[in-house]
């Protein structure tokens, strides 16, 4: 993983339901960040961690907030998905599919099909 710390002028304003603005240094990489993270502590200054799509180069930095640029890590999110799901709720609806086959596997499919189509609705 390609890490770098370096003190950058950052902007983000996010809305609900509305794409977020990013840019370091002026430089607009929102379509870059998959997620982003801000912490402070009482006696130092803001770090964000900007979590990129694989592959991502960057552009050149230079700046006041201290930057953290790391590949997009979304184990949080799946995790985050996975704890809110009602277990009842989903086991219903499974059942009630209509694409299961009584094939060998057909509930893990079933179970699988449904979580992809309530994350896709999210």
């Amino acid at each position: 993983m390609s890490t770098f710390v370096e003190p950058r002028r950052v902007r983000i304003a996010a809305r609900p339901g509305e794409p977020a603005v990013i840019e370091v240094d002026g430089h607009d990489v929102a379509s870059a960040v998959e997620a982003y993270r801000i912490t402070q502590t009482a006696d130092e200054g803001p770090e964000i961690t900007l979590y990129v799509q694989q592959g991502w180069r960057g552009t050149q930095f230079d700046g006041m907030a201290e930057v953290v640029v790391a590949p997009a890590d979304v184990r949080h999110v799946v995790i985050g998905f996975l704890d809110a799901v009602d277990w009842q709720q989903l086991d219903e609806a499974v059942l009630d599919r209509n694409d299961l086959d009584r094939q060998p596997g057909e509930l893990t499919r079933g179970v699988l099909a449904q979580l992809k189509e309530w994350a896709a609705s999210a």
